[in-house]
């Protein structure tokens, strides 16, 4: 079994696409996860992007998804420590590193971005291998 840290953008692809994860992979986030994919579908409606129906079927496929959610002391602390290292102010985006450095195989997030700015401090999978065996 491949366990993969999956953060707000990946989780909302796959249910935006309807993809489901083959069981020979585990998926995990910080606690945190759970706040921000509602966030994120709120603020598209918001903004007219996405019919409040629609991002809320996307929500309850969220829900549906087996994500093991994780938000323990050690990874807060681990969190703290990797957003020292790294010059950031803000601790979210270290919630997900010290999740996949303690717990995981790799990191998946759709921000390309992002990837590329950890890449390195975690491994980094594309989120292609979500949808294969």
């Amino acid at each position: 079994m491949t366990r993969f840290v999956v953060d707000c953008g990946a989780v909302l692809h796959l249910a935006g696409e309807g993809i489901r994860v083959p069981a020979e992979h585990e998926l995990l986030a910080p606690t945190l996860l759970r706040s921000q994919t509602l966030s994120t579908l709120h603020e598209a409606v918001h903004r007219g992007e996405l019919p409040s129906d629609v991002a809320l079927a996307r929500l309850a496929r969220v829900k549906a998804m087996p994500i093991r959610l994780l938000g323990d002391a050690v990874l807060r602390r681990r969190a703290w420590d990797l957003a020292e290292k790294m010059g950031w102010a803000e601790t979210y985006v270290a919630e997900y590193l010290a999740l996949t450095q303690l717990q995981a195989d790799a990191f998946i997030t759709t921000d390309a971005d992002l990837a590329r700015r950890v890449d390195g401090v975690v491994p980094i999978a594309s989120i292609e291998v979500l949808s294969t065996i």
